[in-house]
């Protein structure tokens, strides 16, 4: 995951987590390789005593939480015994007594912390707690849809497509429809990808997938003037896995109505009757894989 791209993703997050949860301060940060982790995202502080502090697994609120992949959450964290006071100081500095910090867990790793804390001795109530986990439930997604998609590049680039791509016929078919079925995923992750040249790299991946399983006659017709707009190309390769409507609405993040849409123009534009139809001339087109 570009750097960048994860600031951006925690800013947002803790911006999003103080909105709901009625906190003034909120901050936090990912793991900047395997070991280290670093608070890099700061919102409602008013110094920098935090900025770029090394948490050590262990170590104060933040290290408990990355040894126990639990929230915790302490009333007054100057005095508070449930902890290790490694970091007052940078905790002082900015005034904060109560807090609270949830663990990001991505397929069961620990992939970052968020706090939340106000200037005041209080019991943090359920509020703040629920919108601190949901935040952190939501950054995990994701973390985990950029490392699926980066993971499914990786793959797509070890293998690139043969300059002259034998027809489908002459290939064994589950092979196409393990091809197909990367090409759907890929689409539907690259919609969620906040990182625009990330997301350029796969919709190009998408393309090569495409028109790798095209056959000669297939390029012929592709290059005949079918057009199809990127959404219009999602939904039909969401139709070609066998989602339904409701089930291509959900996986890109639209309304059932607006895949209707998508599906009948897309329909129109390839003089096609039927659902199936669209699908195979879409392929005809070298559209879709």
């Amino acid at each position: 995951m570009a750097g960048s791209d994860g600031a951006v993703d925690v800013r947002n997050t803790l911006q999003r987590m103080r909105r709901r949860g009625g906190l003034p301060v909120a901050f936090g940060g990912l793991f900047s390789g395997s070991r280290q982790f670093r608070i890099s995202e700061l919102t409602g502080t008013t110094t920098n005593s935090l900025r770029g502090l090394a948490v050590i697994p262990g170590n104060g609120l933040g290290g408990k939480v990355l040894t126990t992949s639990r929230p915790i959450s302490v009333a007054d964290y100057p005095a508070s015994r449930a902890i290790s006071h490694e970091y007052d100081a940078a905790v002082g500095a900015e005034g904060l007594r109560s807090m609270l910090a949830v663990p990001v867990v991505v397929r069961g790793r620990v992939r970052g912390v968020l706090y939340g804390a106000l200037r005041q001795p209080l019991m943090l109530g359920d509020r703040a707690l629920s919108a601190a986990v949901e935040a952190a439930r939501e950054l995990e997604r994701v973390l985990a849809g950029r490392d699926e998609a980066e993971r499914l590049l990786t793959v797509a680039r070890r293998q690139p497509p043969p300059v002259e791509p034998p027809p489908v016929e002459e290939t064994d078919p589950a092979v196409w429809e393990e091809v197909r079925e990367a090409h759907g995923d890929l689409r539907a992750l690259a919609h969620r990808v906040t990182d625009p040249q990330l997301r350029d790299e796969i919709l190009t991946v998408c393309s090569r997938l495409a028109r790798a399983s095209s056959g000669r006659g297939r390029e012929r017709e592709r290059r005949s003037g079918v057009e199809l707009s990127p959404r219009e190309v999602d939904v039909l390769a969401c139709v070609a896995s066998g989602a339904t409507n409701s089930a291509a609405a959900e996986r890109l993040g639209l309304r059932p109505e607006t895949v209707k849409s998508y599906l009948r123009s897309s329909m129109r534009k390839l003089g096609a009757h039927t659902r199936l139809h669209a699908v195979v001339e879409a392929r005809r087109a070298g559209l879709l894989p």
